[in-house]
């Protein structure tokens, strides 16, 4: 098993273990049901990319490409306009989401907040002018935002960058984490985010080195408890496998060396070789 599949098994044995029931949940399941939660709170991972830690579990299969695509929705055309996301990339997920104050989008959040602080160009320029600043800083958060439009408040909101060396880390604070459906080890959040330091540091002439990843607030919703405890039993099946010690790596074209260049297809996901069957998970909207 690779660094990302331990830290979801000892998630989920964490949650199961140590983890508090909520109460009066706002999240509902598409049938209308409360959709409680297990959390545990403050929760961080970190990996050494730049020593083959890539943070992809073989758990369960993950959608790595739609990951990447959203981070480039979000990043580099930085919208929120999920016209975009929908025919460009033939992503649909974030569709339930939608605004009803800006229609067909998912209102004033995520790419909208991007490029209304122009956040990857000043990125960009501070890595490059500064490197050793410590105020490399893009930040999701904000209230006025969240007042002009609905939509969801953003869960993945801040990111912190640091040149060390000839590496770039880059820690990514997430306020609330669904761990089977995205937050857990080796899941889509950590795969994006990771993909976005990868990214980055090419555009800036640096190797991606530390990736940490903070949740204020990890969960397993009640409906996915079956799901956990049988990835549980996966975990033993994974340690029996031939290839147990392979480990799974992203790969971003050599050629490309311009951030708001990078298309999907300039990554490659190598002795990628997750367990199946896929799990089918309800989801609190």
């Amino acid at each position: 098993m690779n660094k990302a599949d331990h830290y979801m098994l000892e998630g989920i044995h964490n949650i199961l273990e140590n983890g508090y029931k909520d109460v009066n949940p706002r999240p509902k399941y598409a049938d209308g049901t409360p959709a409680h939660t297990i959390s545990v709170n403050h929760v961080t991972r970190t990996y050494d990319i730049s020593k083959g830690e890539f943070p992809v579990t073989s758990l369960r299969h993950i959608a790595w490409k739609s990951a990447i695509k959203e981070i480039l929705w979000i990043y580099q055309d930085a919208t929120s306009d999920l016209e975009v996301l929908n025919n460009k990339y033939g992503v649909h997920y974030w569709n339930d989401w939608e605004s009803k104050d800006v229609p067909g989008t998912i209102g004033h959040r995520y790419g909208y907040k991007i490029k209304k602080e122009d956040s990857i160009n000043k990125l960009i320029r501070n890595i490059q002018q500064d490197p050793y600043g410590r105020r490399k800083i893009i930040n999701l958060w904000d209230e006025t935002d969240f007042r002009e439009t609905d939509g969801l408040f953003p869960c993945a909101f801040l990111t912190m960058w640091n040149v060390r060396d000839e590496y770039l880390d880059m820690m990514l604070v997430q306020r609330s984490g669904d761990m089977m459906a995205a937050s857990g080890g080796g899941g889509i959040n950590e795969f994006q985010y990771a993909a976005l330091l990868m990214m980055i540091a090419r555009h800036t002439g640096y190797q991606p080195g530390v990736f940490t990843h903070v949740v204020a607030n990890e969960q397993i919703y009640d409906r996915h408890i079956e799901v956990a405890e049988d990835m549980l039993k996966r975990g033993k099946t994974l340690e029996e496998r031939e290839d147990a010690e392979i480990k799974p790596m992203l790969v971003l074209n050599t050629e490309k060396k311009d951030f708001f260049a990078m298309t999907i297809d300039d990554f490659e996901l190598k002795d990628y070789n997750p367990v199946k069957p896929n799990y089918q998970l309800d989801l609190g909207i």
